[in-house]
């Protein structure tokens, strides 16, 4: 993977460790607080297995399709459990993310 792919990979963790958002269950969803936890636990795993990726194509298109795949479900629980700026900035970084990496699957993943 290039480097500044670690490198954003790893501010968002930062952000992650320094900004846990507080649980602001809309609608009166009272799972928020913990489905929060679990989102952000998920894109720290996801964040984490990014880094490590090492080996053949093969290998870092799953971790990529991954990554993919809990970006869509970690922004389904921040769009449902925040609000406001913190919730239009979290929703950012996760599309984001989304978004690179779906690009590099689909340059880089074909047939795979």
């Amino acid at each position: 993977m290039t480097r500044p792919l670690l490198r954003r990979a790893g501010a968002l963790a930062a952000l992650l460790v320094l900004a846990a958002p507080a649980a602001r269950a809309q609608g009166g969803d009272t799972a928020c607080p913990r489905d929060l936890l679990v989102a952000q636990s998920m894109q720290r795993q996801a964040i984490d297995q990014l880094e490590q990726a090492e080996g053949d194509d093969a290998s870092r298109c799953r971790i990529w399709r991954r990554h993919v795949e809990t970006m869509r479900r970690v922004a389904s629980v921040y769009g449902r459990c925040l609000s406001g700026g913190e919730r239009t900035e979290r929703l950012a970084q996760v599309q984001g993310s989304e978004k690179e990496f779906g690009g590099l699957i689909k340059t880089r993943c074909r047939g795979m």
